[in-house]
């Protein structure tokens, strides 16, 4: 096992990878990304240039949704989307990282809700806000512009009418939502989350599979929708023809934030809260049946065996994560801060301007 603190003023948070965590993130030739809302921070995790585990964080407000394409990596806060650049050309380094996300532009939300966050085939961001019941894209004039709604949705509100939270890209453009409830009242949703959750097809307004509990982080991969039904904690796949969700492992708590890399999923486990929200689900049975109690993780899944084949632990100060991403071919990322010179200093031209 591998113990790793966060940062030197992070004592009370602890990072712990399983055995092989750190040689199956070498062979992937990738570093992983996850947010947790509940303290405002983004983990960066790679190798540093020994080949041990290698954690970078940053600090900020109630970050959510990831979506890591190409050189960006877009990240949903409180009130703001962002685009984080790498500044490094290919074989460039910044002291001990190999890439650099740098804050090059910033679209101003206000507090909306935003969940999951998506890059469509033109390299453009598209959103879920939750608050609204929609989906929707930045905007150089409003705040933000929607796009589509669920048919059973009659307007645009704030009043998080559904739990619309999760969004699957097929082709470049969105395909799949999942949503906690269908419902068209302020907050209905929350009377509907044992067995409420549905999974929707945007392109046709079809429900194509209901029956689920509080269901996020709708994935398309492999030919596959994949979905984490956290009500539940199971893993696994809707049928798409049948209209059924087909779990292949079980994870020990409320499941958040699904990123692949090949026939891996890595996706995030949370410690339920305890109020009424996460209480009284098939989780809590599902644990006590096998034994277990919640924890704070991320895991690896084998998708041919259905196996956890490698965690991160997380213990300490965060009991809650929201968003995975795999950042492929990058082995130890970094990221600018707000708060020092450093962001005044760094500055990244085009390569014929160096």
């Amino acid at each position: 096992m591998a113990d790793v603190s966060a940062n030197a003023a992070d004592q009370k948070l602890e990072i712990t990878a399983s055995r092989l965590f750190v040689s199956w993130l070498a062979e992937q030739r990738a570093s992983i990304a996850f947010s947790t809302y509940q303290v405002g921070k983004l983990f960066l995790i790679g190798l540093d240039e020994h080949g041990k585990l290698a954690v970078f964080n940053r600090t900020l407000a109630r970050v959510m949704g990831l979506a890591a394409h190409d050189q960006s990596l877009w990240v949903a806060t409180l009130w703001q989307l962002w685009r984080f650049e790498n500044a490094l050309q290919k074989g460039e380094r910044h002291g001990a990282f190999d890439r650099y996300y740098v804050p090059q532009l910033a679209y101003t939300t206000g507090d909306i809700d935003v969940h999951d966050v998506a890059v469509d085939a033109a390299g453009e961001p598209v959103f879920v806000s939750t608050l609204y019941s929609c989906l929707a894209r930045p905007d150089v004039k409003y705040n933000f512009r929607p796009i589509w709604k669920p048919p059973f949705v009659s307007r645009y509100a704030a009043e998080d009418r559904c739990h619309l939270n999760g969004l699957a890209m097929h082709n470049g453009e969105p395909a799949y939502v999942t949503c906690v409830a269908k419902s068209d009242v302020n907050e209905g949703w929350r009377e509907h989350r044992h067995d409420g959750g549905l999974v929707i097809d945007v392109r046709s307004n079809e429900i194509i599979c209901t029956g689920l509990s509080m269901p996020h982080s709708p994935r398309w991969h492999q030919g596959r929708l994949w979905i984490l039904n956290a009500g539940s904690g199971e893993f696994g796949f809707v049928d798409t023809q049948r209209g059924r969700f087909e779990p292949i492992a079980f994870c020990p708590g409320f499941l958040r934030g699904a990123s692949f890399i090949g026939r891996y999923a890595v996706v995030g486990i949370s410690k339920p809260r305890k109020n009424k929200t996460f209480s009284g689900l098939a989780l809590d049975r599902n644990l006590e049946a096998k034994g277990a109690s919640a924890r704070c993780a991320v895991q690896v899944i084998d998708l041919e065996r259905g196996d956890v084949v490698h965690e991160l632990r997380i213990e300490g100060m965060v009991d809650e994560l929201f968003d995975t991403a795999v950042i492929p071919g990058a082995r130890n990322p970094a990221m600018v801060g707000f708060v020092s010179d450093e962001i005044r200093r760094t500055l990244s031209l085009p390569p014929d301007a160096r």
